[in-house]
């Protein structure tokens, strides 16, 4: 799913992620509980509409679940 996304997706998913990795709730990411169907899940932003989704593992483990714009992936 990740290589199908445009390069400049990518490359700022990538630019979140050494954010993430670094201060996981910093203000720029937008990380957020989810609710309904993706309940148990939070989310970031990853550019203004496209968001990814991630489950926590354990305090220190997550997995990125989804990625895609707010629409694909809570409509």
């Amino acid at each position: 799913m990740f290589q199908k996304l445009p390069l400049a997706i990518q490359e700022k998913f990538s630019e979140r992620m050494v954010i993430f990795i670094k201060i996981p709730y910093h203000g720029t990411l937008e990380n957020h509980a989810l609710s309904g169907e993706w309940k148990m899940c939070r989310s970031i932003n990853i550019t203004g509409d496209i968001r990814a989704v991630y489950k926590e593992r354990d305090r220190r483990v997550v997995q990125f679940i989804a990625i895609g714009s707010h629409s694909e992936l809570y409509s």
